[in-house]
């Protein structure tokens, strides 16, 4: 598994937690703009670079993205593109549907779900399977 997440105290936690079980998993500290540079090869990274990692040696077939508010960037949409599957987790239904726009351009909605995270406020959480067509 390969994660990405741009805040440093998340990616310290993830960093411990993989490390004391003992897994393969890798946790980059690196924003969604940041890393679709790096995917298509548009300019290096140093953190990538002095980790030793290529991210080409990962096979991936599944993306997992759960953007801010403000949704995924075009550059980054587009990138997902190329994954089979992609999980879209959303706290701002109006970002969800301009993103789904884009990616149902190759992917088909196999499931929705709505989560009430927050309740008595008008905040929810949508979750979103999209399928390679």
């Amino acid at each position: 598994m390969l994660a990405t997440e741009i805040s440093k105290t998340p990616v310290k936690s993830a960093q411990l937690s993989i490390a004391r079980n003992n897994v393969a998993n890798l946790i980059l500290r690196m924003s969604a703009e940041e890393f679709t540079e790096a995917m298509n090869k548009v300019r290096s990274f140093r953190r990538l670079e002095e980790s030793g990692v290529d991210l080409d040696t990962y096979d991936c077939h599944t993306v997992l993205v759960d953007p801010p508010r403000a949704g995924l960037d075009d550059a980054t949409l587009k990138m997902i593109w190329r994954y089979d599957n992609i999980v879209y987790v959303s706290c701002n239904p109006v970002t969800l549907m301009e993103n789904l726009k884009v990616l149902t351009e190759t992917h088909v909605i196999d499931k929705l779900a709505f989560f009430d995270q927050f309740p008595y406020t008008r905040h929810t959480e949508t979750v979103a399977l999209l399928l390679k067509e």
